[in-house]
């Protein structure tokens, strides 16, 4: 480990944690184009470096899960999840598997979990933004 990166925010460890999360997504079923370009975008939006994003994509299981601290933000890195998965159009069950795990490690207990990706894989389906995900999600609970 790094001096500097004795010194890393939260915040940026976090993101690093979520990217590496949707590599190792993009990845378990071999990545293709169209999720290269997602993860590009996350790369930006999540401010990940050049040099960290060719680290990261070499091994992201080098970067623990690190959970989001607010349930915002915890349905906004499952969004983001199923924005990976569904890049591509379709999922896989290596990439459903890996998304109820997931599920688990930024927080939800295993009922919640297994409840919010069918409820995701019914929404992704219908390509939704992020309002129309979180009152979908909500609704009829």
């Amino acid at each position: 480990m790094s001096f500097s990166s004795l010194f890393e925010s939260g915040a940026s460890a976090r993101n690093k944690s979520h990217f590496a999360t949707l590599v190792a997504l993009a990845q378990v079923s071999g990545m293709q184009e169209e999720e290269e370009v997602v993860l590009k975008r996350f790369k930006s939006v999540l401010d990940i470096s050049d040099s960290n994003y060719t680290e990261i994509l070499k091994n992201p299981n080098a970067y623990p899960v690190a959970p989001p601290n607010s349930a915002e933000e915890r349905i906004q890195w499952l969004h983001d999840l199923f924005k990976i998965v569904f890049a591509d159009h379709r999922m896989d069950e290596n990439e459903y598997k890996l998304l109820k795990k997931y599920a688990t490690a930024i927080g939800y207990n295993e009922e919640d979990a297994a409840y919010l990706v069918e409820r995701s894989i019914e929404i992704f389906n219908g390509h939704l933004n992020l309002d129309d995900y979180r009152y979908l999600l909500n609704k009829n609970r």
